[in-house]
């Protein structure tokens, strides 16, 4: 079964990036995330949509 969502420690890796990167790109909206309780994660398509757009830019 695919992974919807993402934990930010994962998303980071992922991404190859830092978590402060991480917290950097959803403050500034170039990443989406969800809240469910206290935890923050991250769709896998926010992840995937944000790709495409450094593709995009390239």
């Amino acid at each position: 079964m695919p992974k919807f969502l993402y934990d930010l420690r994962q998303a980071a890796s992922v991404l190859s990036v830092g978590r402060s990167k991480l917290y950097e790109l959803m403050n500034d909206g170039a990443i989406k995330s969800v809240k469910i309780g206290n935890r923050r994660l991250i769709p896998a398509e926010g992840i995937e949509a944000y790709v495409s757009r450094l593709i995009e830019e390239a």
